[in-house]
């Protein structure tokens, strides 16, 4: 029996960081106003190159095997040393590899991090096995025996790959069915591709789910609400989601909603940030970690996925910092209002 089953990408981050990076002012070719620039033809002298796992599926896992809970990973790799050694990381980990399944046509995911001194970073991603996990890859019957299942977001592949669909039926929605079908609690952290459902087919399967995190984007794109009006933001999301509904604001926190209390909290303003790659992942597994550990104690929960979270971003690598069971740490103050009939939350 296993306390959690983990879903998702397992990929290899490679970091690269050099003052060569440049930026270039350009509000008609880069979405973002800026891009990057290098000399066409010239070699770069890169200052410093780090290779580390990356991907939702194995870095949720990484924090629940330290949070001492029986976890196992099921997701896709090629057959390659990135996939070898994602395998040899997670057993270590003290990970169950056995639902880690070998694509022959795919390479293992791969993200190169690219970063300067005071600069945003630029993510270069391929898109590999893991997006063409398939429903006839996964042991149904023995992921019976867990407790949880945490679904990371899936990708989104290139054409010729459609993401988790076998024969119409869409992956996502399998494993969500699965789970409520046979009593097992879900938690997911859903991709934009499954916020872009139909709204009849998103109400379908969130009202299945457990916990449902997403972050301040996302959720507006969920409800069609600015991401400045929380309290109707949430208004929606219970509408949607029955059960607990996570909203993360980078920087400035999060909000939780159980459709009675919206509980909210601030990081330390004064904690440092290296490298910001996974801090989502470490929350949401620090959050569920508690949430399991005491019986759904919301309060606690947040604070032990702050605690992840910062303590992830001190170093780089998604899976780098994160705290185990025994790790000491201060917990945030979490407020607590309370709502009313018109489910918008007032102060307590």
């Amino acid at each position: 029996m296993y306390d959690i089953i983990t879903f998702g990408s397992a990929a290899q981050d490679i970091h690269l960081k050099s003052g060569a990076f440049k930026t270039l002012s350009d509000n008609k070719d880069f979405i973002t106003g800026k891009g990057i620039c290098l000399a066409l033809g010239s070699k770069v002298d890169i200052d410093d190159i780090i290779f580390v796992s990356g991907g939702g599926g194995t870095n949720t896992a990484a924090t629940f095997a330290k949070q001492g809970f029986r976890t196992a990973f099921c997701g896709a790799i090629g057959i390659d040393t990135a996939g070898l050694e994602i395998v040899r990381e997670l057993k270590h980990l003290k990970i169950d590899t056995k639902f880690v399944v070998k694509k022959k046509e795919k390479h293992t995911n791969q993200s190169i991090i690219i970063s300067n001194e005071g600069q945003d970073r630029t993510i270069l991603v391929y898109r590999g096995a893991s997006d063409v996990l398939q429903s006839k890859d996964i042991s149904w019957k023995k992921i019976k025996k867990t407790k949880w299942i945490y679904l990371a977001p899936f990708g989104s592949p290139k054409p010729g790959y459609p993401l988790g669909l076998e024969g119409g039926v869409d992956l996502f929605e399998e494993i969500v069915n699965f789970a409520h079908e046979n009593g097992i609690k879900i938690a997911v952290n859903p991709s934009m591709q499954q916020l872009s459902l139909p709204e009849e087919k998103v109400k379908s399967i969130f009202s299945k789910v457990d916990i449902l995190f997403l972050n301040q984007e996302e959720a507006s794109f969920l409800t069609k609400i600015s991401f400045e009006d929380e309290k109707n933001i949430f208004k929606k999301i219970d509408e949607i989601c029955p059960g607990i509904a996570v909203m993360t604001r980078g920087g400035e926190g999060v909000i939780v909603s159980d459709g009675k209390y919206l509980y909210s909290a601030f990081p330390n303003p004064n904690h440092l940030v290296v490298d910001t790659t996974g801090a989502g992942d470490s929350f949401a597994s620090g959050f569920l970690s508690d949430y399991m550990r005491y019986n759904g104690d919301i309060e606690k929960a947040i604070q032990l996925g702050l605690a992840n979270s910062e303590a992830n971003l001190t170093q780089i690598g998604a899976k780098m910092g994160i705290l185990d069971k025994d790790s000491e740490f201060e917990r945030a103050k979490v407020t607590k209002e309370e709502c009313g009939e018109n489910n918008l939350c007032m102060p307590k």
